[in-house]
């Protein structure tokens, strides 16, 4: 699937890890950031989130050009639209 997909995660994260195992599956390509080792990181997902550290966060940045989209524990479907919005 065309686009890049960055999951904002931790490793205690049972959320994160299923998204994971549904994105493996689909053969979906993702970069996974802990969190907990990454300050700036953190920081952009307590932004994306109203100061708090909610993860899965995930960026989505379409191949074709379209606008970047960053969701909070986002359902697979939601990760496949968002790619080819």
């Amino acid at each position: 699937m065309p686009g890049t997909v960055t999951m904002y995660s931790t490793t205690w994260c049972g959320y994160c890890r299923r998204l994971k195992s549904q994105l493996d599956r689909e053969g979906i390509t993702y970069e996974e950031i802990n969190i907990e080792q990454d300050p700036e990181s953190a920081a952009f997902v307590e932004k994306a989130n109203g100061g708090n550290r909610t993860v899965p966060t995930v960026r989505v940045v379409p191949a074709n050009g379209g606008d970047e989209v960053v969701m909070t524990n986002p359902s697979l479907a939601q990760v496949k639209q968002a790619l080819t919005a």
